[in-house]
């Protein structure tokens, strides 16, 4: 081959050589632009602390994905319905990420539900925080299971509940016939213990009822009294907290593996014990800001039972969470384990 033609032939394959390495380059710069929108859904009202935190939380990964990653948000239930579809619209890929709580649907997660019985926390008290760390630590081991079909971002303890009251309570025999309405099953069997008549009635009914003298008593978190206005019907507070309320933020696990490994990396970076432990005292602050406004705005009276009425309590729910440990044991699930990691 003479020098001219070889030259040329050289030319030409570096010429499709460098056209493959534009064409390639394009494609992976193309692919590096992609946009994944992540539809996430919830069922609390957007002047809920969650809601006003998950806000900040997505603009904060958007920023950080230089805008690969957007986010749609349906507050209150708006994508796919109540409370109790939340995590199976998840797991069903109707909503990419879903936040609830596990209460809503009673006995479909045993093991994570422990974490709801009373006076069920770390041994130094009521901290979200910690709680929510120690939960989203030991989610891997002992709650991933029953999460089968989702991807655990990361999982928080709601702010306790106290008694919102009609009429001052002093003593454990005072709630003897009082008719109270219960957030979830534990608040029930502790009520039912205590000689109290527990009542279901939907939150947004409570006022109502309170008002109406159908129900004496309804047991809240200070945030919701605050949302719910309860304060005006119910002037008395009875404390300390009796049990916490377990939530999870999840995602659809296909989803999530569809991701590009940066995407997932920020993700993960944001969720997890970094995550819980921040959205936890955001929603721990409010929970100080809403018991402060109750007392100073809306004349709440905090009756804190003394030492000896708290321990009768304590007694009272002792059997309901040895009842509780005993069934998953027997089950074969290790619930004491578990919760002896939680309350250490």
């Amino acid at each position: 081959m003479g020098s001219y033609r070889l030259a040329k032939a050289y030319a030409l394959a570096a010429a499709i050589v460098f056209s493959a390495g534009t064409i390639f380059n394009a494609g992976a710069a193309n692919a590096a632009e992609k946009v994944y929108t992540l539809k996430l859904s919830h069922f609390v009202p957007p002047v809920h602390a969650f809601h006003k935190w998950v806000v900040g939380w997505t603009k904060k990964i958007e920023e950080e994905s230089h805008g690969r990653l957007k986010f749609e948000i349906y507050p209150n239930g708006q994508l796919v319905g109540p409370p109790n579809r939340q995590f199976d619209a998840a797991r069903n890929g109707i909503t990419d990420i879903a936040f609830c709580l596990h209460g809503v649907t009673p006995g479909r997660y045993p093991m994570t539900e422990l974490a709801n019985l009373p006076f069920t926390w770390p041994s130094d008290g009521v901290n979200l925080p910690e709680m929510a760390k120690r939960m989203t630590e030991l989610a891997p081991k002992y709650l991933a299971a029953e999460h089968k079909g989702l991807h655990i971002l990361f999982m928080v303890m709601a702010n306790p509940v106290v008694v919102y009251s009609r009429v001052p309570i002093h003593s454990v025999a005072d709630f003897k016939g009082k008719k109270i309405r219960y957030a979830s099953i534990t608040n029930k069997e502790l009520l039912d213990a205590m000689g109290a008549v527990p009542m279901l009635i939907p939150p947004s009914d409570t006022q109502d009822a309170l008002a109406k003298g159908i129900a004496e008593g309804a047991t809240f978190p200070h945030e919701a009294g605050f949302a719910y206005k309860l304060a005006s019907v119910a002037p008395y507070a009875i404390e300390p907290p009796m049990a916490s309320a377990t939530f999870a933020l999840v995602m659809n696990p296909a989803k999530y593996n569809s991701l590009p490994p940066d995407l997932r990396a920020i993700l993960d970076k944001e969720a997890g014990v970094k995550g819980a432990m921040d959205f936890a005292a955001h929603w721990q602050a409010f929970e100080k800001f809403a018991r402060n406004f109750e007392i100073t705005k809306s004349g709440l009276k905090i009756i804190t039972l003394p030492p000896a009425e708290v321990a009768k309590m304590k007694a009272l729910a002792k059997p309901i969470i040895e009842r509780s440990v005993e069934k998953l044991e027997k089950e074969g699930k290790p619930a004491r384990e578990f919760l002896a990691a939680y309350t250490k």
